[in-house]
């Protein structure tokens, strides 16, 4: 039996289906919830969250049209019920609790620190503080540029979808991403400079 698409399961459940909309669930609920982990920066606000988000989408079955992807549409509701929560704290520095990969935040390659690659105590100890570092940086970003980020490098949205998560406009996702880049870039220098003069004489001393 061909399995159905996220498409014909919205179809499905619209009409009255609610075994198509369990579907849906399970198949989608573990990215709401890295997203929302993510953002959020603790296991039970992200798991309520993701709730809120599938009870949004079970309220808005009737008034749902089949005019984007499914997942553009998903996480522009995920995208809108992180930002409330957000706002409703009242605070913009998020604990970012959830391990960030570093890699790819400029043309696919990973910022690295001394210049090593060996798995000895010290390197280990540098990736560590880089992750850290990484993770305070997109932590520190604006709302929009974070969530354009996190939407890109974790989640694989291009730029289509994420004009249409984000609602806005293809250019305007394009000088996010930019922005977004550039500002954890810019966090990252100081730290990456000082390692890269810190290997050579690290090595020298070895």
């Amino acid at each position: 039996m061909t399995e159905r698409s996220d498409v014909e399961l919205m179809l499905a459940f619209r009409a009255g289906d609610d075994a198509a909309f369990s579907v849906l669930v399970e198949r989608h609920q573990d990215s709401v919830m890295s997203l929302a982990y993510r953002l959020l920066g603790n296991r039970p606000d992200a798991e309520d969250l993701a709730q809120e988000v599938f009870l949004r989408v079970y309220r808005a079955r009737r008034r749902w049209r089949p005019e984007a992807k499914f997942t553009t549409w998903l996480y522009r509701v995920a995208v809108n019920a992180c930002l409330n929560e957000v706002r409703g704290r009242k605070t913009r520095a998020l604990h970012g609790a959830a391990p960030l990969r570093e890699a790819g935040w400029e043309d696919g390659a990973a910022p690295a620190a001394g210049g090593g690659s060996g798995d000895g105590p010290a390197d280990r100890l540098a990736r560590e503080e880089l992750h850290g570092r990484v993770r305070a940086a997109v932590d520190a970003l604006p709302e929009r540029q974070r969530l354009a980020l996190l939407l890109n490098k974790f989640h694989g949205l291009g730029y289509e979808e994420l004009a249409g998560s984000l609602e806005l406009s293809v250019p305007a996702v394009k000088s996010l991403l930019t922005r977004a880049r550039e500002n954890v870039r810019a966090a990252l220098e100081p730290y990456l400079a000082a390692a890269r003069l810190e290997g050579p004489a690290r090595r020298g001393t070895a």
